[in-house]
């Protein structure tokens, strides 16, 4: 079964909330956080990440910086006020969004 379709829907969220909580990180970074705090569970590809990233920058939502690491300019992401509001709105709606699927799940539980 393919896990990561589940989530692909949620990237940006997963994407924001971890900045708000880490700070400024670079793209390969995020990738290794979200396979760590998941255990392997969810796997992060840089061909859905930055595609991700650069919406959430479009937005006004990420701010980029680059710094110059062993000879090789590092672009961080960092999640910018608005984007900090936006995590709020974004993790409300999930959380709405999986006790919804809970009581689908199990009617029983309702």
């Amino acid at each position: 079964m393919q896990k990561n379709n589940l989530y692909k829907g949620s990237l940006s969220t997963i994407v924001l909330s971890l900045l708000k909580e880490q700070g400024k990180m670079y793209g390969y970074q995020i990738t290794r956080e979200v396979e760590k705090i998941t255990s392997g569970q969810l796997k992060v590809t840089e061909g859905a990440l930055y595609p991700t990233l650069h919406k959430l920058e479009a937005k006004g939502l990420l701010s980029v910086e680059m710094a110059k690491v062993n000879n090789r300019v590092r672009k961080y992401y960092y999640i910018t006020e608005k984007g900090k509001k936006e995590t709020a709105n974004l993790l409300n709606e999930m959380k709405s969004f999986i006790s919804n699927m809970e009581v689908l799940i199990n009617p029983k539980l309702a």
